[in-house]
């Protein structure tokens, strides 16, 4: 079984690529967060992902993701009775990571059926099956709740470049050393923060 793959992007979409591994050439569905990774770091030459390997019919299908945290996500998410691989990758496409395991520990079924594919009733059916079971992918979370300040402040890293988990681990340490600092204060505790990583 296929578990990472690291190569040379010879063509991507946002819902596949095709990976170079040493000359042979591996397809690979995505979810759009993937894809968005994959474009960022594939003028670095290489690229690594953490791989799924499902079996079906007899057919090999590879469903790559750029974090950990995702593909086991994934997994979670296809273990959910009516959801399938191809759904899997689209509700990680409509939604990231982070916000989908808020979602699913605060019960918000209306948010998760917003997710396109994603009615009431397969939104009521990841709360019931998934609540309990995304206690460790949730750990190293913001504690913060969405809209609360320091969103802004990880919006600012991620479009200077910074991956918005790093980001996220960056401002909760600033924010631990001065908690009611300004915005700009804060923005460079964090910046210092990711230096020293």
């Amino acid at each position: 079984m296929i578990g990472y793959l690291k190569g040379r992007v010879f063509e991507s979409t946002p819902e596949k690529i095709l990976l170079d591994v040493q000359g042979v050439g591996y397809q690979v569905h995505i979810p759009l967060s993937t894809y968005t990774e994959v474009k960022r770091h594939s003028g670095a030459g290489t690229v690594g992902l953490y791989i799924h390997t499902h079996l079906r019919e007899g057919a090999l299908e590879l469903f790559g993701f750029f974090t950990v945290r995702e593909k086991l996500l994934f997994e979670k998410l296809i273990a959910v009775g009516g959801i399938g691989p191809k759904l899997a990758r689209v509700i990680l496409s409509g939604m990231a990571a982070e916000d989908l395991l808020a979602s699913l520990a605060a019960s918000d079924r209306v948010r998760l059926s917003t997710i396109p594919g994603v009615g009431k009733k397969t939104a009521e059916r990841m709360v019931l099956e998934l609540k309990d079971k995304i206690q460790e992918l949730i750990a190293g979370l913001p504690e913060q709740p969405a809209g609360a300040p320091g969103d802004d402040l990880v919006l600012a890293l991620v479009n200077l470049g910074y991956k918005e988990t790093e980001a996220e681990r960056a401002v909760r340490r600033a924010r631990e050393g001065s908690p009611e600092a300004e915005f700009e204060d804060l923005l460079r505790a964090s910046l210092k923060v990711l230096s020293r990583a």
